[in-house]
Formats: structure tokens, C-alpha cells, sequence
């Protein structure tokens, strides 16, 4: 045998976690700095579910919602280049979600 041969023991393979990490609603909030926003596309119907307030939203079209980090509404707009447009105008930058 070779002396600059070594044998190694087998390694146990580490125990992986099949649940996500969770974050706090404070650590989100922290997420970024208040510097990070994502944008989601919803439908019409979507978004007069989630914004009750909005009032007069025509039927069977995306929106586009800017969020926060934590999740907190920002903007509704009706393209995704006017939402992107807004995050600069606010100095965020839009992080992409999957």
C-alpha cells in the first residue's frame, strides 16, 4: 500500500429538512432593508379580492402588484413595466419570485 494513499472512513450523509425555512413577519419586514420588492400578476378577479376597495376593476385582465419584502401592498398597475417603473421611482429593487 501506497503511504499517500489514505483510506477515509465513509461520511454520514447529512439529515436534510424537507420544511422551509420560516421567517418572522419582522424578519420580512427587515428583508432588504425596506430596499426589495417582488412583483405578482394577478388576475382581475384576484385583485378585487384581495383590494375590496378598489372599485370599477374590468373583467378578465392581469394586474400587476407590487409588494414589499413583507408582503405589504405598494401599487397596482395594469403592466408590468408600470410597476417596474414605480419600484425605481421609490429606489427598490424588484427581486424575482418564484
Amino acid at each position: 500500500m501506497n503511504k499517500t494513499s489514505r483510506t477515509r472512513a465513509p461520511r454520514k450523509a447529512a439529515s436534510r429538512s424537507k420544511v422551509a425555512p420560516v421567517m418572522s413577519q419582522r424578519e420580512l419586514a427587515r428583508l432588504g432593508g425596506g430596499e426589495i420588492a417582488y412583483i405578482k400578476v394577478l388576475s382581475s378577479d384576484e385583485a378585487q379580492r384581495l383590494y375590496p376597495a378598489i372599485e370599477g376593476l374590468p373583467g378578465g385582465i392581469d394586474l400587476y402588484a407590487l409588494h414589499a419584502a413583507d408582503g405589504t401592498p405598494i401599487a397596482l398597475t395594469d403592466s408590468r413595466q408600470a410597476a417596474i417603473g414605480h419600484a425605481r421611482g421609490d429606489k427598490l429593487e424588484v427581486a424575482s419570485v418564484h
